[in-house]
């Protein structure tokens, strides 16, 4: 394959602004968001395993949800005992359980973008006042201070004195 001038120019460029974005540390805190989501991950599925699953199993019935399947095709086995057919199970259990760890991870997603953005708009506002104060007091110190009556009129006099 040929390269010509451009596409080398193209290709120093993206090489450079890679260079850029690892060295302002956007890959350390996108590392660190993986490994606290992997771990966070892990938790919620053990919430929704070993916690809300029996539950609602025991809810409806003493059902074990995790073996709650449907058989489409049972296991056949050959003569010596062994599996030579795999059964074909829709494992219902599982989805559920699935669902269930989505819908929690979402509504955590869901309160923790929620505070952020409260907490930005707080930052945000307070930010906004305090511009507004100093341009406030940024007119007040414009403004030319008010001259007490004797002052005005002794310049009054002196202006008349000019003329």
């Amino acid at each position: 394959m040929i390269y010509n001038r451009k596409d080398m120019i193209i290709l120093k460029k993206f090489i450079e602004e890679f260079k850029t974005f690892i060295a302002k540390g956007n890959v350390l805190d996108m590392a660190v968001g993986v490994i606290i989501a992997t771990a966070f991950g892990k938790i919620t599925t053990s919430l929704v395993n070993d916690v809300f699953m029996p539950f609602i199993g025991w809810i409806i019935g003493d059902v074990n949800l995790s073996e709650l399947n449907i058989v489409l095709s049972p296991e056949v086995l050959d003569e010596a005992g062994e599996v030579a057919d795999p059964a074909v199970v829709m494992a219902i259990g599982t989805f559920i359980s699935t669902i269930i760890d989505f819908i929690l991870i979402a509504f955590v997603v869901f309160l923790i973008v929620k505070t952020f953005n409260a907490a930005k708009e707080k930052a945000e506002a307070k930010k906004k006042a305090e511009e507004e104060a100093a341009a406030a007091a940024e007119a007040e110190e414009e403004k030319e201070p008010e001259l007490p009556e004797d002052v005005k009129l002794l310049m009054e006099i002196r202006d008349l004195l000019k003329k």
